[in-house]
C-alpha cells in the first residue's frame, strides 16, 4: 500500500490548523490573545515532513532558532505541525519533556517556550471523552512555539488570564461534545 495516498498535502494541514484556530481558538475564545497575532499575520505555520522523533526534533531545533532570531514584527509564534510522527498522544507527551530540553539546550529558557496540541489530547486529570481535553485538540499534532515576551504581554493586557482556563473549561461544557461537532459541520 502507498502511505502517499493517505498522507495529506501541507496546503490541507495549514488549511486545517487555520480552520481550527479560527473556528476553535478565536471561535470560541479558548485562547483571548490569538485573534490579534492570527488578524496581523505574525503565525508561522510549519508543516514538518519528519516520519521520526528525530527528524520531528531537528525541525523544532530549527524552528526555535528562527523564531529566536526573526523580529517579532514579523513573526510572533509558530504552529510546527507534525501529521507524520508522534500521532499516538502517549509518545507525543512524552516527546515534550525532549522539546523542553530543546529549549534549554538553545538557552533559549526564559525566552521561548513551547506549547502542546494532538487530535487526542488528554490532561492529566481528564477521561479521554472529557469535553474539557477539546481545549487542546488540534487536526494534528502541533507544536506551538510562543516567546515569552508575548505571554507577558497578553497577560497584562488581559486582566483575568488566569481565569482562562477555568472558562475555558465552561465554555466547552456549555458547547457540548455535539456543539463541537457542529463547529467542523
Amino acid at each position: 500500500m502507498n502511505d502517499t495516498v493517505n498522507k495529506p498535502s501541507p496546503d490541507d494541514v495549514i488549511a486545517a490548523t487555520e480552520n481550527w484556530l479560527e473556528k476553535a481558538v478565536i471561535g470560541l475564545n479558548l485562547c483571548p490573545f490569538a485573534k490579534a497575532v492570527q488578524v496581523k499575520k505574525q503565525i508561522r505555520y510549519v508543516v514538518s515532513e519528519a516520519t521520526d522523533e528525530e527528524g520531528l526534533l531537528a525541525d523544532l531545533l530549527h524552528e526555535l532558532q528562527l523564531l529566536h532570531n526573526t523580529d517579532i514584527e514579523e513573526v510572533e509564534t509558530t504552529l510546527l505541525i507534525h501529521p507524520q510522527v508522534l500521532t499516538d498522544f502517549l509518545d507525543y507527551n512524552d516527546f515534550l519533556e525532549i522539546a523542553d530540553a530543546a529549549v534549554g539546550e538553545l538557552d533559549l529558557e526564559g525566552e521561548l517556550q513551547v506549547a502542546s496540541f494532538h487530535p487526542d489530547y488528554q490532561f492529566a486529570d481528564a477521561a479521554p471523552d472529557d469535553i474539557e481535553n477539546f481545549s487542546n485538540r488540534a487536526p494534528y499534532p502541533t507544536l506551538h512555539l510562543l516567546r515569552e515576551v508575548s505571554i507577558d504581554n497578553a497577560v497584562a493586557a488581559f486582566p483575568d488570564a488566569a481565569n482562562i482556563y477555568e472558562r475555558n473549561i465552561e465554555t466547552l461544557r456549555q458547547l457540548g461534545h455535539e456543539g463541537w461537532k457542529k463547529l467542523w459541520t
